[in-house]
């Protein structure tokens, strides 16, 4: 698993952590059963407090990503076959805000529901595409 995170960005470390495993797995590159690595081990590789790493962990655990047993460490979930009802609309519930920001966002650009909805569009063939993922670094960890 390879996680890149900028320093510089406006985005907190341990969103961008979160953002990173959830695009992995996405991607196809962590499958369900994979183990992440350790809070502390993460954190050193990234150079990052472990707290950032283990709020991260957390938030991927609580969205139904990640399981998490003591000594075993993080683990991908089976998200589709173990996640409750209320992890599912909880997950529905955040996109349909995200996708609501971003389009207030395009229109206070002046762009149009069109302009938006083409941009969507491209973006989830973009998300679902067969295409072999962008080549990454090598995996940390």
């Amino acid at each position: 698993m390879v996680i890149s995170i900028d320093h510089s960005a406006s985005e907190p470390i341990y969103q961008q952590i979160r953002s990173e495993v959830v695009a992995a797995i996405a991607r196809g590159e962590l499958q369900p059963g994979d183990r992440l690595p350790s809070v502390r081990a993460l954190a050193s590789d990234l150079g990052v407090n472990l707290h950032t790493v283990n709020k991260a962990y957390a938030i991927l655990r609580d969205e139904g990503h990640l399981t998490m047993n003591g000594r075993n460490g993080a683990r991908v979930a089976d998200f589709p076959a173990n996640a409750s009802a209320a992890t599912h609309e909880i997950g529905e519930a955040r996109l349909a805000e995200s996708l609501y920001l971003l389009a207030i966002e395009h229109r206070a650009r002046g762009g149009s529901a069109q302009g938006f909805l083409d941009s969507a569009r491209k973006q989830v063939e973009r998300a679902y595409s067969d295409d072999p993922p962008v080549s990454r670094p090598a995996p940390i960890g």
